[in-house]
């Protein structure tokens, strides 16, 4: 007869850690979820989807596993690069005015939306009018400053870099421009800011995995894409050219799947 765990916590936690680990082993799910990845973007599935109003291009699992890093990490700043409509602006900015609320109610004081410190800051080298206009006319508006330039381009990496200078607690999400040059690009310029114990989350490293010629409208394919810049960015690292030191958190994707992201949740230990 099995002794029931004492704590039924712990033993939910115990039992999915033991799940998941076993998820990378089970090679047919595994082929079965490329299959439907592939599907999915052949027919622009993640375009499917909002956030508080919002369109957010994103898959739903991986708007779940940024709101558990996010819990889990509680950042002050949130950088993104890549805005489109603003969903994952919204998003991060929903999950920050999460935490305002709930430590104001933890700690029995009263909140006050209009002035959090946390923000969110977006970066887009070109912000439609109508997305810039709906955007700052959200509810959440006051959480978001927006800025508009090139991520890579040396004026707007000194000014993300002078907002950064005035928070302690900063995540960082990768989500423009997906070919090798620009991400590992971005990965130098902004994943040094990233606390230690926060994440730098570099999305769409799927497209190493799927077939060759889905992209033909872009310039990312096999080969040339946000997964082999995220490994050049780790073999420089390995060879002490960076000061940030990542590692891949395979838990996030081992449990989740589907998702664009693989390889690309990293989290800062040093």
């Amino acid at each position: 007869m099995t002794t029931p765990h004492p704590d039924p916590i712990t033993a939910f936690e115990e039992e999915k850690a033991t799940r998941i680990v076993a998820y990378p082993t089970d090679a047919d799910w595994q082929k079965t979820s490329t299959q439907w990845l592939t599907r999915a973007f052949e027919q622009h599935y993640m375009y499917n989807f909002s956030w508080l109003g919002r369109p957010v291009i994103q898959l739903p699992g991986d708007m779940v596993a940024l709101q558990e890093i996010i819990w889990a990490v509680k950042p002050d700043l949130i950088i993104e690069t890549g805005i489109a409509h603003g969903g994952s602006l919204i998003l991060s900015a929903s999950m920050l005015a999460m935490l305002d609320y709930c430590e104001a109610a933890t700690q029995g004081t009263a909140l006050n939306p209009k002035e959090t410190p946390r923000c969110v800051l977006g970066i887009d080298i070109d912000i439609r009018t109508h997305n810039r206009a709906a955007i700052e006319a959200h509810p959440l508006a006051h959480m978001i400053t927006m800025v508009e330039g090139s991520s890579i381009d040396e004026a707007t990496i000194a000014q993300v870099k002078k907002i950064a200078a005035n928070y302690k607690k900063i995540l960082v999400c990768l989500d423009s421009h997906h070919t090798h040059a620009h991400v590992l690009a971005e990965l130098e310029a902004y994943a040094p800011l990233v606390s230690v114990g926060s994440y730098c989350l570099v999305f769409d490293t799927i497209v190493e995995t799927l077939p060759d010629g889905l992209f033909s409208n872009r310039p990312w394919a096999q080969g040339n894409n946000p997964r082999t810049a995220v490994w050049e960015y780790l073999r420089r690292q390995e060879e002490g050219k960076t000061n940030a030191i990542f590692e891949i958190d395979k838990s996030i994707e081992n449990k989740l799947l589907l998702t664009a992201s693989p390889d690309g949740f990293l989290k800062r230990i040093s």
